[in-house]
């Protein structure tokens, strides 16, 4: 049994939902997004309420079910709220810059590292040290600031790097002398 699979998405207002051939379309005031979702599952409108059925108890079938709904849910709510994460430089000498489109951050390399902002996703510098990573759709924006984190991950010893807001890096003991 699928727990969120069968919760009921509300469709919020302003946001429209069009679906042919589970071709999934969601438009809203902060963009649009679409989506081919499995053939196999059906998608039920209801006035401001969706859902989503499968068609038999198989695996594949419950294992598809809770994943369509999630990617509707996240859909709707990319397009009415949009989604950001936050990422925390540490390091002497460490930062981060945006010239134009483009987010340019030293991180204790011979060169800075420049990654260019794509279609749908905007960089913000709040500070040289924070990078706000924002956008409509959910996968791009995680997968972008796993890309930024990538570029200095926070080591274990001294905890310089770049780390997603909040997370928490152990410290390693270092060498003892005798």
């Amino acid at each position: 049994m699928s727990r969120i699979g069968l919760k009921v998405i509300e469709i919020p207002e302003g946001v429209e939902i069009k679906n042919e051939n589970n071709f999934v379309t969601v438009k809203g005031p902060k963009g649009e997004l679409a989506r081919q979702l499995h053939e196999d599952m059906t998608i039920n409108i209801d006035g401001n309420e969706l859902t989503v059925v499968r068609p038999s108890e198989s695996k594949l079938h419950k294992s598809l079910h809770g994943t369509t709904r999630s990617l509707i849910a996240n859909m709707v709510e990319g397009v009415h709220k949009g989604f950001e994460k936050s990422l925390e430089i540490q390091g002497v000498g460490y930062r981060a810059q945006k010239q134009g489109t483009k987010l340019v951050v030293n991180a204790g390399y011979s060169h800075p590292v420049e990654m260019e902002q794509p279609e749908g996703i905007e960089f913000e510098v709040p500070s040289n040290t924070k990078i706000v990573v924002k956008g409509i759709d959910k996968e791009l924006v995680g997968a972008l600031a796993a890309n930024i984190r990538s570029i200095r991950t926070p080591e274990p010893y001294k905890g310089k790097g770049i780390r997603f807001e909040g997370e928490y890096v152990r410290q390693k003991e270092g060498k003892t002398a005798k």
